[in-house]
């Protein structure tokens, strides 16, 4: 599976934008913070429970999204491993379940460029393993709840 990752291919990817009105280091230092990590990761809809975050290169940061869902509470269970930490440039991980063999887990880049302005444009690019299985993360709504995920962001960073 490791094969999967090494060549990137549009017809597999996802790539989600936002334009932050903070300073690449601040919203950088957002994504190493395990608390602040928790507070504002995830769609809208659901909460962050936290098990384990070591969040630097080689670390993992596993946990749990909690939603409701036609009454009931459901737990998605989730797992990114850390491969490449650049301070204020760049991070890329493999999202997935914390199985080792998840056949569905995915590559992200996040990249963080600052403008000349200090605001700071976010780039997010998720590499899925196959171009169907890319299709059905979107069927079920990954970039409404990656642009959700990135609002969250923004919103923790304003307040």
């Amino acid at each position: 599976m490791a094969n999967l990752f090494e060549t990137w291919s549009l017809d597999r990817e996802i790539v989600l934008v936002k334009l932050l009105s903070h300073p690449r280091d601040k919203v950088f230092a957002a994504w190493m913070d395990p608390k602040a990590l928790a507070q504002w990761y995830g769609p809208a809809s659901l909460k962050i429970e936290s098990h384990e975050a070591d969040i630097r290169e080689g670390g993992v940061w596993r946990f749990d999204m909690v939603g409701v869902f036609e009454g009931k509470e459901q737990r998605f269970p989730n797992l990114m491993r850390f491969l490449e930490i650049v301070p204020n440039e760049r991070i890329v991980m493999d999202h997935g379940t914390p199985d080792p063999n998840d056949p569905d887990r995915f590559r992200t880049t996040v990249t963080f460029d600052e403008q000349a302005d200090g605001k700071t444009v976010l780039t997010m690019r998720q590499l899925h393993p196959s171009r169907e299985r890319r299709q059905v993360v979107i069927g079920f709504g990954a970039v409404e709840y990656g642009l959700q995920t990135l609002d969250g962001l923004a919103a923790w960073l304003d307040g």
